[in-house]
């Protein structure tokens, strides 16, 4: 992803859980200790408009697509740790980076810091397990009353699995079970793009860079982007 010109930056070594949940409600994200927002992007040389997100979780509701998708995962173990970096976690994103034509990040630590699990705020992994086999992880900031999704990778071999919604799924279940109110799922584009199946997670909301949060339908996203 390449930014354009439009985009805002700061660095922080540290963040309080409260100071995150702050930061992503103003539509910042961070790679490592920088911390970034912008309005446009670009992929091989089109422009996009970024659409940041996040699920309102009082109101959150599973479809049935997203039933099924639990359903054919039955046999995979989630496990919820502090995060860390391996040689499995890296041989796993060389093998999901091969998914990306343009703009491909050259490693884990383009998103995440040397230290993970507590720089610039507390951080978990969310691992999908089959029997000893990593099929994914997503890394999860932890705020005090919401969740963000900093980056989730997976093995493409196992695409029919629906990885991505599934990480995202049970992130969502283990927001909840901390009693949070939003879970950042990051952002997507108004323009078709690889990033729309998070478009279709239920009780949405988008920031409208001049009304704030709005709930999320085509016809909002559209005439938001036409004002941008």
């Amino acid at each position: 992803m390449t930014a354009s010109n439009n985009d805002e930056h700061f660095l922080a070594l540290r963040a309080s859980p409260a100071k995150m949940d702050k930061y992503w409600a103003e539509g910042w994200r961070h790679f490592g200790v920088i911390f970034v927002r912008y309005r446009t992007s670009s992929h091989g040389g089109k422009p996009y408009t970024v659409l940041p997100l996040r699920v309102d979780l009082t109101g959150f509701e599973l479809s049935r697509s997203q039933k099924r998708v639990l359903a054919k995962n039955r046999d995979i173990e989630v496990i919820i740790r502090p995060s860390f970096i391996n040689t499995e976690k890296q041989n796993l994103f060389d093998r999901h980076r091969v998914r990306f034509d343009d703009n491909v990040p050259d490693s884990l630590f383009n998103f995440l810091s040397p230290n993970p699990a507590e720089i610039p705020c507390p951080n978990l992994e969310l691992c999908i397990y089959l029997g000893k086999r990593l099929l994914g992880v997503t890394f999860l900031d932890i705020g005090e009353t919401s969740t963000s999704a900093i980056y989730a990778i997976f093995d493409p071999v196992e695409a029919k699995r629906s990885l991505g919604i599934l990480m995202i799924l049970h992130s969502i279940a283990f927001s909840r079970e901390r009693g949070c109110r939003f879970y950042y799922p990051g952002y997507a584009y108004r323009e078709p793009f690889a990033y729309d199946y998070k478009k279709r997670l239920g009780a949405l909301e988008f920031l409208d860079w001049n009304q704030g949060w709005r709930p999320y339908t085509d016809s909002d996203v559209v005439q938001e982007a036409e004002e941008i």
